[in-house]
């Protein structure tokens, strides 16, 4: 019988956009001769399943049920589908743990935690993961510019600690420009994270786990455009960027990264599909972690998707894949 499949996406954040593209991959790509799959759009006053004639029926919150005419639709499982709160940040996941509802990818308590970018460096940091020096801001006690670099060297990346996509980060190699960066990140947080620059070459890759193996997808190089100063939304999303999958290494320093990608995997408990940004600091011989993210985007241009069509998978049978892992966390 065929399992039914609340494919959710949309969210609370300016990442909806990203969201819904994403969502259109995964419908188009989950197999319907084993799942029903139902689009959820989360919105902020609306949580919603729309009709083939175009009505809209909002979803239980009690249960996370549909009511369809005649029909009782209740879940086996959900596809999180959703960039931004409260899809990534573990709200979502807390949410349907309460229900009982299994759900792809990450817990609550990872997906809280590398949400929040300085929590999660700290974290890696004591896993023995090499990460860049930094310091955390909030709000409530902000430090000027001058403040952060008395221990930060420039050049340094500003950059909203909650959030995704690049939406409010800046870089900045000029002191007179770090107040304004930290305020437009304030912009779109109330924690910043200010992190000194790493040089080195820029890496990305997928990891998900099936039937209790960590697999890490093939490597890919990313290299803004030379009219960017680093990888930002442009960049990721309006083709200001050169990704070469897989990318052109040395085995022994994709190795390092392999191995790094898994112990990140390990040391946060994730599950489904991550992926990982890094930064490999030729001078150390050292991988560097940037950031781990816990739903990666799933358009077909997607970094993602990419490395799952370069290992010879169909997106089908990945993302049968990734449902079926859900039932055996």
């Amino acid at each position: 019988m065929k399992k039914n499949i609340a494919l959710v996406t949309g969210g609370f954040s300016s990442e909806a956009v990203i969201s819904y593209r994403s969502a259109a991959t995964i419908e188009k790509h989950l197999d319907k001769n084993l799942f029903n799959v139902y689009k959820i759009d989360v919105k902020t006053d609306s949580w919603s399943y729309e009709l083939a004639d175009g009505r809209k029926v909002q979803v239980d919150k009690n249960d996370f049920s549909l009511h369809l005419d005649s029909q009782h639709v209740r879940f086996d499982a959900v596809f999180i589908g959703m960039h931004g709160t409260p899809g990534e940040d573990g709200k979502l996941q807390g949410y349907f743990d309460t229900l009982g509802i299994p759900y792809t990818g990450c817990d609550a308590t990872c997906s809280a935690i590398t949400f929040n970018k300085r929590y999660a460096v700290a974290v890696a940091r004591m896993g023995g993961i090499a990460v860049a020096n930094s310091v955390h801001l909030f709000k409530h006690t902000p430090l000027t510019g001058s403040q952060v670099l008395e221990q930060l060297r420039l050049p340094v990346f500003v950059k909203p600690a909650n959030g995704g996509s690049s939406i409010g980060m800046s870089k900045v190699v000029d002191a007179a420009h770090l107040d304004a960066a930290i305020a437009k990140a304030f912009a779109e947080d109330t924690q910043v994270l200010v992190e000194e620059m790493i040089q080195g070459r820029e890496f990305t890759v997928g990891v998900f786990k099936t039937e209790g193996n960590i697999t890490v997808l093939p490597l890919t190089e990313v290299k803004a455009d030379d009219d960017k100063e680093f990888f930002d939304f442009e960049a990721k999303y309006e083709g200001k960027s050169t990704e070469v999958t897989p990318a052109v290494v040395d085995e022994s320093i994709a190795n390092k990264i392999r191995e790094a990608a898994r112990r990140i995997y390990e040391v946060f408990n994730c599950g489904g599909v991550i992926r990982i940004d890094f930064i490999y600091h030729e001078e150390t011989g050292k991988p560097h972690m940037l950031e781990v993210n816990t739903i990666p985007g799933q358009s077909d241009a997607s970094v993602v998707p990419q490395q799952v069509r370069e290992m010879g998978w169909s997106l089908t049978e990945f993302y049968a894949k990734l449902v079926n892992e859900c039932f055996v966390k």
